[in-house]
């Protein structure tokens, strides 16, 4: 190692030529803070640990209950668990990446350490095209959350729109610290709106529920319902972006641990219990499966949820755009005409993007899997293994580093071949559930109600 940063305690290469101790803000993004208008980097961990529970602990976990349906009490939670814990070790090696290069601000910027100009481009085009599905999905669920209150009594479209101007409105704030307050009530009503389902479930079980310990199922089956769980911790690629709004980066792993921990524990109760009263009849997403009092009450209390999570997706992808603009320029910290009017007009293509999207193309649901699939997938899971024997190569002694850790390297290999497999499993049955739903003629036409 050639050096390491002071206030930080992690080994890096020197900030400059003299071999001095290099301190970590000197390399970081946002830099020296002192004297701007605009401070980013301001965040608690604790903060921080909520904004991860609104992104990731979201509309995703109402699929889990039809994931038990499919494969069975037993193995699902068997995969959910497994999941968490896999989450959390590739979360450990996302932060401690990004704590070795400091200069990392996205994911586009680790594509550049690994791959040069094309992994930046790469995994930059990822980040926002995911990140824009993932809008429109939160706008998908806010449109059926609306719907449900008011009995579809409005075209669908104009639920979506009717959704998609509070979410734009909770963008704006130009650091996560805006949004991070905010983020608290949306934490709070996805937890009580969990609660909610499962007592109404409990108190309203379907009378002829069957409940299967496992399932015999097809490959295409299993593993469409498999991808439900993975998915629901997808939120791997904003950590990047967020850990380079903490006061004390070293603390990230105090807040990835607290939503590991929380975002496991509850996926697994709720999805037991829901599908222990609900049975293998039980919808996606799970709440339509309730009692209308209890659907109604689930689905109003879970909206700020949604509504905060689509804003922060829609967040994330302006921010990478205008950080990769203005990077090193005076409009990223201070009140310019010019940072400003380029940070509203972001944040309004992002969100125009994803409800253009959600409303206008009729296998929308199938394309957030497929994106899911092509950039999820890695930045949750096979990516992280990359920046291990990236790290460990420079940093050491190169494949005889690799070979002295070998259990380690072993973790990562499989980590990459991990993502590997979700990605070309998940763009296989994705497609073929897109073929299976024109052949059937499910799919609706365009801007439909």
């Amino acid at each position: 190692m050639d050096g390491k940063y002071e206030d930080y305690g992690y080994d890096s290469r020197p900030a400059q030529s003299s071999g001095r101790p290099a301190r970590y803000d000197d390399a970081d993004v946002f830099g020296h803070e002192e004297g701007h208008d605009i401070k980013y980097k301001t965040l608690s961990w604790q903060l921080v640990a909520i904004l991860m529970i609104a992104e990731i602990v979201s509309n995703g976990m109402l699929s889990l209950p039809s994931s038990l349906a499919v494969v069975g009490i037993v193995p699902g939670l068997i995969i959910i668990v497994f999941l968490g814990v896999f989450a959390t070790y590739t979360s450990w090696l996302l932060v401690r990446f990004k704590l070795r290069h400091p200069e990392v601000h996205n994911m586009g910027d680790a594509g550049y350490i690994l791959m040069g100009p094309f992994g930046r481009e790469l995994l930059a085009f990822g980040t926002v095209v995911f990140a824009v599905f993932a809008t429109g999905g939160q706008l998908l669920a806010g449109q059926i959350a609306l719907a449900s209150l008011s009995d579809n009594r409005l075209c669908l479209m104009l639920y979506t729109g009717i959704f998609a101007v509070p979410t734009l409105i909770c963008s704006f704030p130009r650091t996560l610290d805006g949004l991070g307050w905010i983020s608290i009530p949306s934490v709070l009503s996805i937890a009580i709106a969990g609660i909610v389902g499962m007592v109404g479930a409990g108190l309203h079980p379907a009378p002829d529920r069957v409940v299967s310990v496992t399932v015999p199922s097809t490959f295409f089956e299993a593993f469409i319902s498999i991808t439900n769980p993975v998915f629901a911790y997808a939120g791997h690629f904003m950590f990047f972006i967020m850990v380079s709004e903490m006061k004390k980066p070293q603390d990230a792993m105090k807040a990835a641990y607290t939503l590991q921990g929380f975002a496991t524990t509850f996926y697994a109760v709720f999805a037991a219990i829901v599908y222990v009263y609900i049975g293998n009849s039980v919808l996606s997403p799970a709440f339509s499966s309730l009692e209308i009092k209890w659907q109604k009450a689930a689905y109003g209390i879970a909206i700020p949820n949604f509504l905060i999570a689509g804003a922060l997706y829609a967040h994330t992808a302006s921010k990478l755009l205008f950080v990769r603009i203005f990077r090193k320029s005076r409009h990223l910290h201070s009140h310019t005409i010019l940072g400003w009017s380029t940070w509203a007009l972001l944040v309004l293509l992002m969100n125009a993007a994803a409800f253009v999207l959600a409303v206008g193309v009729p296998i929308f649901n199938y394309l957030i899997g497929i994106a899911a699939s092509l950039f999820a997938a890695w930045f949750t899971y096979g990516i992280a293994g990359f920046f291990w024997l990236h790290d460990s190569y420079h940093d050491g002694d190169g494949f005889y580093t690799w070979a002295r850790k070998w259990f380690q390297t072993t973790l990562a290999v499989l980590t990459i071949f991990v993502g590997a497999f979700i990605c070309v499993a998940g763009l296989y049955v994705t497609i073929k559930a897109i073929v299976e739903a024109y052949q059937s003629g499910v799919v609706a036409s365009p801007f439909a109600c």
